[in-house]
Order: structure tokens, then C-alpha cells, then sequence
């Protein structure tokens, strides 16, 4: 079913032949000549608002890109900052934990030394 603008075939061919009848068969070229002439200026418009409309959206973009690649920037040394930083903690937190496991070892060590020297010299 052939639908231009939600007219049929049939209403379609009634409307030109109520156009015909109304204006008669010279003044039809005319309209048609006006109407193609409308729909020119229309399309011109158009084209110039789709135009201007990229040219100050394109200065948008530039902008918009701008601030992207600074805030991709700065991240990447925040995040490469915050990775030193990481890493330290972790140097140091290895560092603690073996100190306590050396002090562990040592107390452990003193422990059963002071079990032993109670045992071989047990106080009566």
C-alpha cells in the first residue's frame, strides 16, 4: 500500500483533481513552480541551520576534547602517584611484619630459654 503522508492513492488522485477544478488547468504550474520554489528556500534554510549548528557544535567538541585529554592526564599521574604510594605502604608493611616476626622468634627463643634455666635450677 503506497502511503505519502498518510494519504492513499485514491485520496491522493482526489486532491489533484479538487486542485484542478478549483484553480483550473493553467494556474497549476504556477502553484507548482511557487510550491517547488517554497520547498527550495526551505532545504537553503535548512542546510544553513545544519551548517551553522556544526560549525559552533565543532567548537564544543574542541573544548569537550580538551578537558577529556587534561582530565586523562591528570588521572594517570594521580593514578601513578597513588601506585608509588601503594608501594611504599607495602615496603614498609613487610618491613613491621618482619620486625614482629623477629621480636616473635626472639620472645619465643627467651621463653624457652627462662623454661629451660627454671628447670635445670629449679627453685625449691
Amino acid at each position: 500500500m503506497n502511503h505519502i503522508l498518510f494519504i492513499s492513492g485514491g485520496e491522493l488522485v482526489l486532491v489533484m483533481l479538487l486542485a484542478l477544478l478549483f484553480f483550473g488547468s493553467k494556474a497549476i504550474p504556477d502553484i507548482a513552480k511557487t510550491l517547488g520554489k517554497g520547498l527550495r528556500e526551505f532545504r537553503k534554510a535548512t542546510n544553513e541551520i545544519k551548517r551553522e549548528i556544526n560549525e559552533h557544535t565543532s567548537d564544543i567538541k574542541k573544548d569537550i576534547n580538551e578537558v577529556k585529554s587534561t582530565v586523562d592526564r591528570e588521572t594517570y599521574k594521580m593514578k601513578h602517584e597513588l601506585d608509588e604510594v601503594s608501594s611504599a605502604v607495602d615496603k614498609e608493611t613487610n618491613q613491621i611484619k618482619r620486625e614482629l616476626d623477629d621480636a616473635s622468634s626472639l620472645d619465643e627463643k627467651d621463653s624457652e630459654n627462662e623454661k629451660k634455666r627454671i628447670e635445670d635450677y629449679p627453685e625449691d
